[in-house]
């Protein structure tokens, strides 16, 4: 017997699924066949049972209220909700039941609460000890120490006559003169102005430089918001070295660090292209001929055993890309090249291309140095 088309079978609890397919699901409870069907006539009806099978039923004519109505047999939203709304009154005390209902707000889908973030507040330059005087110097000395410019310019502006002295216009060379005396540059008095040290962690790409016709990157444009006064870098790094750069206003201390005669350390780490052999390596520190004169490495040491392609140097000499020259000298190709040690000063915690200032406890270890 066909279990499916079988119209006789009025003896069983059949019922329609949830999907709208003909009634195939068996139920044990009345309860459960009554939410399907609001058509529902109980066993003891005539019309009671699933007739969709039965070939001599005219639909058209009958009398099919007894029929499950199939559409109505689908679970709809809208009568989840409805159901769910009135289930929910009848569980209500009567003290609830004329409470009126609270409306609930639900938040967008990504709602972010607004956060109040402190404004960072531009570093300021320490207190540094102010310098004195206490007997006549150089004029250029005094020129440079106002910073309107370095040494150098200062001997070209006297030279020129647009420096003054006390009203008279000097033009002569190595003229020393006292602090308190009245100073002017094209009519307009120079006044000593605070120093500034300020050390940067140069990132490659960046020219030494203070102004560049070619339209390069500069490393004065890194520090440029730093401070009120004009500074300006102490030494020179070319364009693909990274690392330890000072700033500052100080000609005296300048001269100091950059001069050959006082020897200042300076430590590189080099990372060439293939691995060097201890007998080039001995042949750096001994020293060897270069276009310009013979050089040699202060010390020389590997900074990785395994793969001996990276090398940790010191060298006091100024000269133009002196590093480089001497490796390419022995036959190796510098790939990276990064000062880490200047004059007592490291760029630990310093990320590449921020900068900081000095402490006032460093300036004083710079200006105590023997010179």
């Amino acid at each position: 017997m066909d279990d499916r088309n079988d119209w006789k079978r009025v003896t069983e609890s059949v019922t329609p699924s949830r999907s709208g397919r003909y009634g195939n699901e068996r139920h044990e409870s009345k309860d459960v066949r009554k939410k399907y069907s609001n058509n529902y006539r109980g066993p003891g009806s005539e019309n009671y049972g699933n007739r969709m099978g039965d070939p001599n039923n005219d639909y058209l004519t009958a009398d099919n209220s007894g029929f499950i109505d199939l559409d109505s047999a689908v679970d709809t939203s809208y009568e989840r909700k409805k159901r769910k709304r009135i289930s929910k009154e009848v569980e209500q005390t009567p003290i609830q039941k004329t409470m009126p209902y609270k409306k609930v707000v639900l938040k967008k889908k990504g709602y972010k609460p607004e956060l109040n973030y402190s404004k960072k507040t531009k570093p300021q330059a320490p207190e540094y000890p102010d310098i004195v005087f206490d007997k006549p110097v150089r004029l250029n000395r005094l020129i440079a120490n106002t910073g309107l410019c370095s040494r150098r310019e200062a001997d070209i502006h006297i030279k020129e006559g647009t420096i003054k002295v006390n009203g008279e216009v000097i033009t002569e060379l190595g003229v020393k003169v006292n602090q308190t005396d009245e100073i002017s540059f094209k009519d307009q008095v120079l006044t000593n102005q605070r120093k500034i040290y300020l050390l940067l962690n140069k990132p490659k790409g960046f020219v030494t430089s203070l102004e560049e016709p070619d339209g390069k990157k500069l490393v004065i444009d890194l520090v440029r918001g730093a401070c009120k006064e004009r500074i300006y870098p102490v030494g020179r790094l070319d364009k693909m070295t990274t690392g330890v750069l000072l700033f500052t206003n100080d000609g005296d201390l300048s001269l100091k660090l950059t001069h050959p005669s006082n020897r200042m350390r300076k430590v590189y780490q080099v990372t060439i292209d293939k691995p060097i052999t201890e007998e080039d390596m001995q042949k750096l520190a001994l020293g060897i001929e270069l276009e310009d004169g013979p050089m040699a490495f202060d010390s020389i040491a590997y900074s990785d055993y395994e793969t001996k392609n990276m090398i940790g140097v010191e060298v006091h000499s100024g000269r133009n890309r002196i590093v480089r020259r001497m490796f390419e000298a022995v036959g190796y190709k510098v790939i990276k090249l990064d000062r880490v040690y200047f004059a007592g000063l490291t760029r630990k915690g310093l990320k590449r291309g921020k900068w900081r200032f000095l402490s006032p406890e460093e300036v004083a270890f710079l200006k105590m140095m023997p010179s």
